[in-house]
């Protein structure tokens, strides 16, 4: 790959974030790259000596777009570009970083030979789903993480009948299911007791949050199912559902409403470092056994 248009793309909202986006800028210009900023970032930041473009622009000119910020940051960029099939780079500028994951400290030299071939490049796939009421499309949306159907306020729990492939699964009483891929099965659905997916199996993962009966547990399906779940009951819940694409939400679901989930056709390219190991994320992130066996970690340089 030839990296001639770089994007920058900052969480804006980040104080102290104008000085890593200037000197990264500088570092593209100094290997030859033509330097784009997400508009909303240059405006936000005060970096504006580089072009500003809109995400729509980025899609069109960009080789390659450099995510500077958290997962949430990453997570809106990758939705706003997946249709143009732009590479993405993550410099963590959060706190978790699964998808950040090249230190803000070591960012200049990781990019630097990235431009230069030497990375690895990983696919995700996404979901895009749909809120029907009747035959009324009331919001679509596409998500790398998850597709989250739950309760919007206090109360008692929701009654969803799940669909699989036109074939029914079950209904469950529950605060609410998370529809995951790979990518997003270290977040909210993990933390809902449901597996982690290597991000090279083809799968989704349905997990329900707190149901009722216990026997309700995380399935693991093919990626090319069709979901649809229907909104049965909202029993005591005052606000109604709420459907999240990547905690992007719509609110005020009704009873009978249908969610549609399937795997979109667009995939999300992303670029690491070389030696980008997916477990090593795993063990630094989650702490796997780090304090048991430390010469066992080829990351720990303490020994």
């Amino acid at each position: 790959m030839h990296f001639n248009t770089v994007a920058l793309v900052g969480r804006y909202q980040d104080s102290g974030l104008d000085a890593p986006l200037r000197r990264l800028g500088a570092v593209l210009q100094d290997t030859g790259c033509t330097v784009l900023i997400e508009a909303e970032t240059a405006q936000n930041t005060g970096v504006t000596h580089f072009t500003p473009a809109s995400f729509a622009e980025i899609g069109a000119r960009a080789d390659l777009a450099i995510i500077m910020g958290g997962d949430g940051t990453m997570l809106a960029a990758a939705r706003q570009l997946a249709t143009f099939d732009v590479p993405l780079i993550g410099i963590n500028h959060g706190r978790l970083g699964f998808i950040t994951d090249i230190p803000l400290g070591s960012a200049d030299e990781a990019i630097t030979g990235i431009l230069n071939g030497a990375y690895v490049q990983d696919e995700r796939i996404l979901l895009e789903g749909r809120v029907m009421r009747g035959e009324q499309q009331m919001v679509s949306g596409l998500a790398l993480n998850d597709v989250i159907i739950n309760r919007a306020g206090r109360g008692g729990m929701i009654e969803l009948r799940v669909e699989c492939n036109g074939n029914f699964m079950h209904s469950q009483r529950a605060d609410g299911l998370i529809i995951a891929t790979p990518t997003g099965s270290t977040a909210y659905a993990l933390s809902a007791g449901g597996p982690i997916l290597h991000p090279q199996v083809n799968a989704l993962v349905l997990v329900p949050v707190a149901p009722q009966t216990l026997s309700n547990r995380p399935i693991t399906l093919p990626e090319d199912s069709i979901l649809n779940i229907t909104i049965r009951a909202l029993g005591r819940v005052e606000s109604g559902a709420s459907v999240h694409f990547d905690m992007q939400t719509l609110s005020n679901c009704q009873e009978g409403d249908r969610i549609d989930v399937r795997r979109s056709p667009h995939r999300v390219r992303f670029l690491h470092s070389q030696g980008y190991s997916y477990f090593s994320t795993l063990r630094s992130k989650l702490n796997w056994n780090r304090m048991l066996h430390p010469w066992d970690d080829p990351d720990d340089n303490s020994r």
